[in-house]
């Protein structure tokens, strides 16, 4: 029974490789369906590092450009989703520099542990007080924040979509963490 399912999770990713293969000959179908399954997440992992609907959707759009601009120069077809993921990273941060601003990130009463039922003014004094100290925040330590707390992804697949090393997550992670609570204890006073 093990091979069979082996053979047919081979066989999906070497279809996928495929795709990825006849899309950089420029295959505008192979990268549409390649994108198609992939569109909704990098939607949501744009809104969560710049907090607006609109900023996430143009940023999004500007991954998925720049995607195919620069899919010729990927060089392994299996790496795509990791490389993906980097490219909306660089459009998540040049999104302020196109605005010329950073927008007011929004965090949901449900994501806040500290508050059982996310009602009452508390509650949204406290998301409020967050989403302040989230958008002082650089793009880069916003994301490293999503990435791992919020879409709950281990630590080396957080090096592998930002392009560096463990430790390098590690340490960023830990001064974003830092920063975070600084921005929070000051919006507390």
């Amino acid at each position: 029974m093990e091979p069979v399912i082996a053979g047919v999770a081979t066989a999906s990713r070497s279809t996928e490789a495929d795709l990825v293969e006849l899309a950089r000959r420029g295959d505008t179908a192979a990268f549409e369906s390649l994108l198609r399954g992939r569109l909704d997440g990098l939607f949501r992992r744009a809104w969560s590092i710049l907090g607006n609907e609109a900023d996430a959707r143009d940023a999004t759009q500007e991954a998925c450009l720049s995607a195919w601009r620069q899919l010729p120069r990927l060089r392994d077809p299996a790496a795509f989703d990791v490389w993906l993921a980097r490219v909306l990273q660089n459009a998540c941060r040049m999104q302020p520099r196109r605005r010329g601003r950073v927008r007011e990130v929004a965090i949901a009463p449900d994501l806040d542990p500290a508050m059982p039922d996310g009602t009452g003014p508390a509650a949204v004094d406290e998301v409020d007080a967050i989403s302040r100290a989230f958008e002082r925040l650089d793009a880069d330590a916003r994301a490293i924040l999503v990435l791992h707390h919020l879409q709950h992804r281990p630590l080396t697949d957080v090096a592998a979509a930002l392009d560096i090393p463990v430790g390098t997550v590690k340490s960023r992670l830990h001064r974003a963490r830092a920063a975070l609570e600084a921005g929070l204890a000051g919006e507390r006073r």
